[in-house]
């Protein structure tokens, strides 16, 4: 047996350059790792700090207080939010799971890049455009109708609006991730295209398309310009879809920027308990995306 090949070390060199070189680069993407968070974490622990030591129980079911008034909450704010978030997911999670069905097993080639593009182009409008237009459409047909002006319903159209290009990229890119060979396969078993999509596209697609709409849901929660075009905001109880509603984010943007001290603190609260919102949602976006179909 010829035993004249060199013997090598394989054990690592720590003093080679491309070893010091390797550990370097880690230590800067680490770093930067740390940067990225840095933003976040300040945020949520300022937004802790200060707003739990405004939480209590009274918050959750009573009305904001008069300044300088003790006590009170936003529970009218909180059913409003919901309120407002809910008539946005059942306009827009239908028509966007529709649509993206459309594009993705329906449209020719041409016509749903020209979608695509103009789904983009709307989830790149900002949010007070998008609330301009809601007053147009709702706000001001309510007031021809003698049907009222700011509302529920208002607000709800216009969240509805920014969640819809969410859930239909969402949910587009969900439909064409499902394996081709799912449907050659319905097909051959004798499905129609329309038992197709329902029985095996869509189940397949599911997890992917809950993350969409729930992300779609975190992003309404906290929008504040809209709602001041459509919705405004209101100290009472919300008692229909055709009367100003209040939302917490709106509360927040006037209670922060009021001279009271009492209202300031109900702010901090109410950021917490919208950031706790997002943070729910999301973490169900997780979670779905988890589940296996």
């Amino acid at each position: 047996m010829n035993t004249d090949f060199p013997q090598r070390n394989l054990t690592r060199d720590p003093m080679s350059g491309r070893t010091l070189f390797n550990t370097g680069m880690t230590g800067v993407a680490f770093l930067c790792g740390a940067l990225a968070l840095l933003p976040l974490l300040a945020v949520l622990s300022y937004v802790i700090i200060q707003g739990f030591s405004s939480l209590n129980l009274s918050i959750f079911t009573e009305l904001p207080p008069a300044p300088l008034r003790k006590g009170g909450g936003f529970g009218n704010a909180i059913l409003g939010t919901l309120l407002m978030v809910g008539i946005g997911a059942l306009i827009s999670i239908p028509l966007g799971v529709i649509a993206a069905i459309y594009l993705t097993e329906f449209s020719s080639g041409k016509l749903a890049r020209w979608i695509r593009f103009a789904t983009n182009v709307l989830s790149g409008v900002p949010s007070i455009i998008a609330g301009v237009f809601a007053y147009g459409i709702v706000v001001l047909t309510l007031v021809k109708l003698n049907l009222g002006s700011y509302s529920a319903l208002g607000g709800g159209f216009a969240l509805a609006i920014l969640m819809l290009p969410i859930i239909v990229r969402t949910t587009d890119e969900a439909l064409q991730l499902v394996s081709q060979d799912l449907r050659q396969a319905s097909v051959g078993l004798g499905a129609t295209n329309f038992q197709t999509v329902t029985q095996v596209v869509l189940p397949a697609a599911l997890p992917a398309i809950v993350t969409g709409s729930t992300l779609a849901i975190a992003r309404a929660a906290g929008e504040t310009a809209p709602l001041l075009f459509t919705a405004l905001f209101s100290p009472f109880w919300p008692d229909g879809l055709f009367k100003p509603t209040a939302s917490l984010a709106v509360l927040v943007y006037n209670f922060a920027i009021s001279p009271f001290k009492n209202w300031q603190s109900l702010a901090w609260a109410a950021s917490l308990i919208l950031v706790l919102m997002v943070l729910i949602t999301s973490i169900i976006a997780r979670w779905a995306t988890r589940q296996k179909v």
